[in-house]
């Protein structure tokens, strides 16, 4: 890795440093004004966190292209382990919200509204890193604020939504699992597992499992069609979820409960 290489890595780190630290600061000021648990602090703190989300991944998609996937992997593992601290109940994800209705935790207009802010949370953040990319401090982001997007999706529709779906119920089950079990640093092992994942299903889909950060980084990208990326990121992903939270309730949930007992 040569000298401006360094210099690129350096920039990308602080342009997610920074969106970190923009998020964390509005978080603070959205708990001091909105200092009970109400619908209004819900949607925003989801709204917040979908954003950090979204440009956070934006940058990390410049760090997989000019220093591969390790590092890629590397930063996304920090970033996961940093949101599982950071973002307290809010999770920028919607199935999460849908397996509450399913459950019985919220209303579906409830979810609908958490919905709909995580999605313009993603979908606005992306003004704020086109002008971050727009400033070409370094070299890895010339041309890119204005350069043409390409799909992530490298196989057919119905495949991409299998490997979304089968990795977001992967990913759900053993959350699940590990929120019953409570293993000592268990935020770092579900983050390892999700990483990894994510890195299988990375020249497949993309290796997404969020339908709201495929929407902002993908959605309208050449090489998929509407239907494509909505079969794909959305029915696949929540597919999964549902699929999860139904084999966790009815052959996991009773032995991780069991054993909590003991």
């Amino acid at each position: 890795m040569g000298t401006a290489s360094v210099f690129g890595l350096a920039v990308s780190t602080s342009y997610i440093f920074l969106t970190s630290l923009i998020a964390f600061w509005i978080r603070k000021f959205i708990h001091r004004i909105l200092n009970r648990d109400t619908l209004l602090r819900s949607v925003l703190l989801e709204f917040v966190a979908a954003a950090e989300l979204c440009a956070s991944c934006f940058e990390l998609a410049i760090v997989a292209d000019n220093y591969g996937i390790l590092a890629y992997a590397v930063y996304l593992f920090s970033l996961t382990i940093w949101w599982g601290y950071s973002w307290g109940s809010a999770t920028a994800c919607p199935y999460t919200h849908l397996e509450d209705v399913i459950e019985g935790r919220t209303d579906l207009r409830v979810a609908l509204l958490i919905c709909w802010a995580e999605i313009g949370g993603g979908l606005a953040i992306f003004r704020y890193i086109n002008y971050l990319w727009s400033l070409e401090i370094a070299s890895v982001h010339k041309g890119r604020a204005n350069a043409a997007c390409t799909a992530d999706l490298q196989v057919h529709m119905i495949l991409g939504a299998l490997v979304e779906a089968g990795a977001t119920c992967l990913c759900r089950l053993f959350s699940r699992i590990l929120g019953d079990l409570e293993p000592k640093f268990s935020n770092y092992i579900d983050a390892f597992f999700g990483t990894s994942l994510v890195v299988a299903a990375f020249n497949y889909s993309g290796g997404y499992f969020n339908p709201v950060l495929a929407t902002a980084l993908k959605y309208g990208c050449e090489g998929n069609t509407t239907i494509e990326h909505f079969v794909v990121y959305w029915i696949g992903a929540c597919l999964g979820s549902v699929a999860a939270l139904a084999f966790y309730n009815r052959y996991v949930r009773p032995f991780t409960q069991k054993s909590k007992l003991h």
